[in-house]
């Protein structure tokens, strides 16, 4: 058995053994470190036993045999009680409630009020999705010295309040259920980056989202928005394994199912009339689907589209977006004036963005050092060699628009 076996197991299982020691816990952070624990086991003796045939069910088993190993060596009245409900747990009755999926169950819960709600995410993503706190820092944009004390301060939070791990009652969902969305649809975002297990998690959550609150057309909206983008993960790649932008892309290679199953849930949308930011982004993504080509592209509608968005969900990423629509119906001179104005220095998109506008105005030049500044920040390898690729094509071609 090699490495990646037990790699693959991770990010497979991760968050569902996070979530079931959670629950027999009540800690978060024993919880964390008698799955790990249990993983660098893993690694030590799967090369020589083979994977077991229940490899989910023996990290669990062997990261609860940990944490009642650890209760033991402390040794203390709280840690005895603790050890104690550990051991009886595997016979406890189910916990009732709507919530039946630990891991649903786990992110619920993480979403409590009490939490900032940059904290309820983040705190979500390494729990469930084992993510680094630098990974984490990256996709909020921030330094990893600030993203990893929010998440101390995030468990000590959980602790000090003794928030319960229990499963939310009907009237907790509504008002954790933005956070509880904003979790999946970073989880999705993190695996499209490159691990289709993490995809595959969030579509997973996305679909029981939508069983467990089918009149909530912002779960709709999120579902039918990661549906219409995975469509495309087989185009998404060439045979090097390079990037290949949307306008690129091959579509006869997008996942027709996929794509109807989206759309069909952004008409629903439509016709609820109570527009939210992943109904909007859905509804950009489905007028993306219905052109047979890039040339054919509706950027228009996708610009109105992204204008109701600004007004909803303002941000600094939807206003890039936005300007790329811009460029498409206004040109590249009225979008770069947009993308200029933007504080996402540290966001490698922008200069990717901002190197294309450069480049489709005939500075070549500039458009160059906006692209080398572009693969300084890029951390997915793909993008890199995309960016890199688009680079050296400037350096070799005639400058001129």
């Amino acid at each position: 058995m090699r490495q990646p076996d037990v790699e693959a197991v991770f990010r497979q299982e991760y968050g569902r053994a996070v979530a079931v020691l959670v629950r027999f816990l009540g800690d978060i952070d024993l919880a964390e470190e008698a799955v790990q624990d249990a993983f660098t086991t893993a690694l030590t003796r799967w090369p020589e036993t083979g994977v077991p045939p229940s490899p989910a069910g023996w990290i669990i088993t062997t990261a609860r045999n940990r944490a009642v190993d650890r209760l033991r060596r402390e040794s203390t009245r709280e840690s005895r009680h603790a050890e104690a409900a550990l051991l009886h747990a595997p016979d406890a009755p189910p916990e009732e409630g709507p919530v039946r999926d630990e891991r649903l169950r786990l992110i619920f819960t993480c979403c409590h009020p009490a939490l900032a709600p940059q904290a309820r995410i983040a705190l979500t993503l390494r729990l469930l999705g084992g993510l680094t706190t630098a990974r984490i820092a990256a996709a909020f944009l921030v330094p990893e010295p600030t993203m990893a004390q929010r998440l101390v301060r995030a468990k000590a939070k959980i602790r000090n309040a003794r928030i319960p791990y229990r499963v939310p009652s009907d009237a907790d969902l509504p008002e954790r259920l933005q956070g509880v969305l904003a979790v999946v649809y970073l989880i999705f975002n993190e695996g499209y980056g490159g691990s289709p297990e993490l995809c595959a998690e969030a579509l997973r959550l996305g679909r029981l989202l939508a069983e467990l609150m089918p009149d909530e057309p912002e779960v709709t909206g999120l579902l039918a928005l990661m549906l219409l983008v995975e469509s495309r993960r087989e185009a998404r790649l060439d045979a090097d394994g390079g990037l290949v932008t949307l306008p690129e892309q091959d579509r006869g290679r997008w996942d027709r199912d996929l794509v109807a199953e989206g759309q069909a849930l952004v008409r629903r949308c439509l016709r609820r009339n109570r527009p939210g930011p992943y109904q909007i982004q859905a509804a950009i993504q489905a007028v993306h689907s219905d052109a047979p080509t890039a040339e054919g592209t509706d950027w228009g509608q996708i610009l109105q589209l992204y204008d109701q968005l600004t007004a909803v969900a303002p941000s600094p990423v939807v206003a890039l977006n936005r300007a790329v629509a811009v460029a498409e119906v206004q040109g590249p001179g009225e979008a770069l004036a947009l993308v200029e104005e933007l504080d996402l220095a540290g966001y490698h998109v922008l200069h990717a963005v901002r190197a294309d506008l450069l480049r489709r105005l005939g500075r070549a030049e500039d458009a160059v050092r906006a692209y080398e500044t572009a693969v300084e920040l890029a951390e997915n390898p793909a993008e890199r060699a995309c960016l890199e690729r688009r680079r050296r094509s400037l350096t070799r071609a005639d400058p001129a628009p």
